[in-house]
């Protein structure tokens, strides 16, 4: 048998999810994020519940070949735009928008022959400080664009650095944006995730969005606001089931490090999963589990394939008459076989980082299967 670990990807959650995110954008179309491998998702098995978008956005040349065997025959846009003078023969090739953000891509583009003009995306730095052209320098880059032959159409873009946040918020940025581009012809994206759902106004005034962690079913503004509250639904779980059972006395010790103690008599399992897995090995105590669809917390230092978690009921919500053995499911992060759900945010939260992480760090070892 093999090690029953597993992850599963729910179709019917990124449908939902790029649903809800259409309706906060209004009449603006939208660009499905997919970088990343779809955020660790897997690009084929995250196809079918997002191929209801007007657009796939994402980083890598192979990625949009992915997207194009798939059968896509829609926008696709490099958010970074091109690496390498080469990548714009595929960027013809393959049919693709790209990213300018920087002199260098504007040389490159003007040097590329081409029979086919491309569709680009100025990007404005509107205070991110990563990418983009200064507010003070965009228009003489747009003109320049404008001059050139190898381009179609021009559309303007910038990335807000804290939509997600009510201080300093993104009015500065928003602000940035439509006095360096107003009265540039072309259409408009500028919000991300935290951006659609918090200022959905924004989308009403722009022409696409680009929800990414929110199709994922991560809230982009955890702790403030859970996924609950945005109706989103998780697309990953990861599940396990115990491979042990132990009764503690006061005094002894769980796992590496011996870094938690019982202090009364108590009953552990032991799960299958570890930081192999893409658990993250710096989750303390206490950070959430489901057992049984019930909600417990872990135990003492994460191994290489094992953790260990809590089975008794005076610190857990396990009713005492349930029956816990080897074999019994326990969630990671998603929705238990039961349909009970434990945010990945409240899993990262506790382990001092974002849902994101989690789901990129899935391992390559565990076995994935695409439900519904």
């Amino acid at each position: 048998m093999p090690r029953p670990i597993q992850a599963l990807i729910h179709t019917d959650a990124l449908t939902h999810n790029l649903q809800r995110c259409r309706q906060a954008a209004g009449e603006s179309k939208v660009w499905a994020v997919v970088k990343a491998n779809a955020y660790g998702h897997g690009i084929e098995r995250a196809y079918e519940g997002l191929r209801g978008a007007d657009g796939f956005a994402l980083l890598d040349l192979a990625e949009a070949e992915r997207i194009r065997a798939l059968g896509w025959r829609g926008p696709i846009l490099l958010l970074e735009g091109v690496f390498d003078p080469r990548d714009l023969e595929l960027c013809s090739r393959l049919g693709l928008w790209h990213t300018i953000h920087s002199d260098e891509q504007l040389d490159m583009l003007a040097g590329h022959k081409t029979l086919q003009p491309h569709k680009v995306f100025l990007k404005l730095n509107s205070g991110m400080q990563r990418l983009g052209f200064a507010p003070e320098r965009l228009r003489a880059a747009y003109a320049r664009l404008q001059a050139l032959p190898q381009v179609d159409d021009i559309g303007l873009m910038t990335h807000f650095a804290t939509a997600d946040v009510a201080v300093p918020g993104l009015d500065a940025a928003w602000q940035v944006f439509q006095t360096a581009t107003a009265e540039l012809p072309g259409e408009r994206s500028v919000c991300n995730s935290a951006a659609l759902l918090r200022h959905p106004q924004l989308a009403e005034q722009t022409d696409w969005v680009r929800p990414g962690i929110a199709l994922y079913g991560s809230s982009p503004d955890f702790p403030e606001y859970g996924i609950a509250h945005w109706d989103l639904q998780p697309t990953m779980s990861l599940r396990s089931e115990l491979i042990s059972v132990r009764e503690l006395q006061p005094g002894d010790s769980v796992g590496y490090g011996a870094i938690f103690t019982a202090e009364r008599p108590m009953r552990i399992g032991v799960v299958a999963c570890g930081y192999a897995d893409g658990y993250p090995r710096v989750a303390p105590t206490g950070t959430p589990v489901l057992v049984a669809g019930h909600r417990s917390r872990t135990l003492g230092r994460v191994s290489m394939d094992m953790l260990a978690v809590d089975l008794s009921t005076e610190s857990t919500g396990i009713p005492a008459d349930l029956d816990v053995g080897v074999g019994t499911e326990v969630t990671l992060w998603g929705r238990s076989s039961c349909g009970k759900v434990l945010p990945i945010d409240e899993v990262a939260a506790s382990a001092g980082t974002l849902g994101y992480e989690l789901m990129c760090a899935l391992a390559q070892r565990v076995p994935v299967e695409v439900t519904e």
